[in-house]
């Protein structure tokens, strides 16, 4: 433990006393306690000298400092900080004489060493014993000339300096002085830490949880510093961590240089608030780091429209607590997208902007309604791609249909639901729509959100689950995307299951050169109807094709029918059914083949032609 200055002619039990200094700390966000102002004063006294400390911002005393009886050096300490913003560090000295207000050289040193703040102590003269202080720092604005201004305030009681919220002073000066930067908000590194708790009763393994978070993050553009994982029954009810991890990721946030943290479970707004307060930094959940992405991916108006009522929803109850992040210019993940441009405003127009998307939204399901009408008239069935997110089910929707639609190896690449249309082998016709990928915890709001979207799923006749295969956890997906299924009401519809990526598979056995073993795939199926196919090389295509047309083919009933020539409007219903296979003209009237809806065999059974009439 160094005492830096001048120490040659300085007692051994004074220098134990210094020494001393650095086994004393000071809780997050508080700038001393009395315990380390009233030492460094009663050396002072005893040496006539100034003494000074630089402690981080986790309050552990890193430097111990002697002058003499006007000023004490100050070196310079090196730290990981982003250019422009300030260090980290902060520094409180003592003045001998008492006058404890900022000299010319005490802001020089401030403004020379970028310090958090930089603090002067002293015994106030007209009351013995009691300790008074002045505080200076940056404000992180700039005078005309160009110069970064400085305030101070002081002297004030030692009562009074201990109640300033240190963490909120100093992320307010460093959000003011990123928000200088020349560097936009896209180019800026996000430095994010993860973290997440294991209670021992999650579906899925804590470890693979905070992997696919990591694979989030990385989606939203940061870059991943650490990770931390704690176990404990439950979480604590004010900082959802329990305080002792809270401090470690405290102590990462100054060493990693870190912007962000990501916790792997929706936080509330007390929780989230305490968090920011004693870390100083941007905290975000699972959920809203969701909600980026979403921002991100939406390009119809329909997507931007239930984006950004999702994040309004979201945002509302957090916005009483938010204090450090009400107005969040510097930008960055958990912010983007039309729903966080200005969280300041109150909740009366909040409130109001809901109302408005909803009413949008409620168009844009009227809409829907009337195009699902016309489709049921025209009688052509509709399948719906479901599936975890990045399962391929864009990639499938585009090696089927030929078509182009957008298909990336990221989660949620695919946010706006695409429609086309196919003809299967047997000239079958259906409708094939991709839908949004489902994701463990998906927020609720994010549901109720694109409820209009996700109705495709509930009036889908057909679902095709995509399921990753090659993904070690695909049993877990199939479970949150049952889950998701369930909320929609649509979990008891026909479903075949689709594994796909079939030949990225990992498994102990080999393959056929054909690909899977009849045993692999009977171990992926688990007495599931389905099939193993690969989008990306064209696998088992043709076999999906014929197992949709099976199934379809399976609801209907084959009829030959004789109708009448004055009969005709009966042909009209059987054309717009498009039930009609083949056509023949008897003298009788006209002789046609037809796959009829079985709900509608009773409408045509009188004019059946059975064999035994012919």
């Amino acid at each position: 433990m160094q005492i830096n200055g001048e120490i040659q002619n300085i007692k051994q039990y004074i220098v134990k006393r210094l020494e001393a200094l650095y086994e004393l700390t000071v809780p997050i966000g508080q700038l001393s306690t009395h315990e380390l102002n009233a030492e460094m004063l009663e050396v002072t006294e005893l040496l006539g000298r100034e003494v000074a400390v630089y402690l981080n911002r986790q309050g552990k005393v890193l430097q111990v400092s002697v002058g003499d009886t006007d000023t004490v050096d100050l070196p310079e300490f090196k730290s990981r900080r982003a250019e422009g913003k300030l260090t980290g560090i902060r520094c409180i000295h003592t003045h001998p004489s008492g006058d404890t207000r900022l000299s010319e050289p005490d802001f020089s040193s401030l403004r020379r060493l970028r310090f958090d703040c930089m603090a002067a102590i002293g015994f106030r003269a007209d009351k013995a014993g009691e300790i008074v202080g002045s505080l200076g720092f940056f404000t992180g604005d700039c005078a005309e000339d160009g110069t970064e201004q400085l305030s101070s305030v002081g002297p004030l009681p030692e009562r009074a300096l201990h109640t300033i919220n240190l963490t909120y002073l100093i992320t307010t000066i460093n959000k003011k002085l990123s928000a200088r930067s020349t560097k936009s908000t896209e180019d800026e590194e996000e430095r994010a830490l993860l973290a997440g708790l294991d209670c021992g009763r999650a579906l899925w393994p804590v470890d693979e949880s905070m992997a696919e978070l990591a694979r989030l993050a990385d989606t939203a553009g940061a870059t991943i510093v650490g990770t931390f994982i704690q176990r404990r029954e439950k979480p604590d009810a004010a900082f959802f961590l329990g305080r002792g991890k809270v401090a470690e990721i405290a102590m990462e946030v100054q060493n990693r240089d870190a912007t962000l943290l990501i916790l792997d479970d929706e936080l509330t707004p007390s929780q989230q608030h305490n968090l920011e307060q004693m870390l100083g930094i941007k905290v975000i959940d699972r959920t809203a780091l969701i909600l980026d992405i979403f921002a991100q991916r939406a390009r119809t108006k329909e997507g931007k429209l239930q984006v950004e009522l999702a994040q309004l929803q979201y945002n509302l109850p957090r916005l009483g607590g938010q204090g450090l992040v009400l107005s969040r210019l510097g930008g960055g993940i958990g912010t983007r997208g039309p729903g966080e441009t200005k969280l300041e405003v109150d909740r009366r127009r909040i409130y109001a902007r809901i109302h408005d998307l909803e009413s949008q939204i409620d168009a844009v399901q009227k809409n829907r309604s009337l195009h699902r009408r016309r489709r049921k008239l025209s009688r052509i069935p509709l399948v719906a791609l479901v599936g975890y997110t990045n399962a391929g089910k864009s990639t499938l929707l585009n090696r089927l249909t030929g078509s182009e639609v957008f298909a990336e190896d990221k989660l949620f690449a695919t946010l706006d639901p695409t429609t086309r249309h196919l003809i299967l082998p047997e000239k079958q016709e259906i409708l094939l729509t991709d839908t949004v990928g489902f994701i463990q915890k998906l927020p609720h709001t994010l549901v109720k959100a694109f409820r209009a979207t996700l109705e495709e799923v509930q009036e889908a006749d057909l679902l095709l689950h995509v399921v990753d295969c090659s993904n070690e956890n695909y049993e877990q997906q199939i479970e949150s995307v049952v889950e998701v299924l369930k909320e929609l009401d649509a979990v008891d519809k026909p479903t075949l299951y689709v594994f796909n990526k079939s030949d990225r598979f990992k498994a102990p056995d080999e393959r056929t050169e054909e690909g899977l073993t009849p045993a692999q795939e009977a171990m992926l199926l688990h007495g599931r109807e389905g099939i193993c196919v690969s989008a990306q090389t064209g696998a088992n295509l043709d076999e999906l094709q014929q197992l949709i047309e099976r199934f379809f083919s399976e609801q209907q009933v084959r009829m030959e029918l004789l109708i009448p020539f004055a009969k005709g409007r009966l042909l009209t219903e059987l054309h717009d059914l498009h039930a009609v296979r083949e056509t023949d003209y008897t003298e009788a009237g006209t002789l046609v083949k037809v796959s009829l809806p079985a709900s509608k065999r009773a409408r045509f059974e009188p004019y059946e032609v059975h064999p035994d009439n012919e």
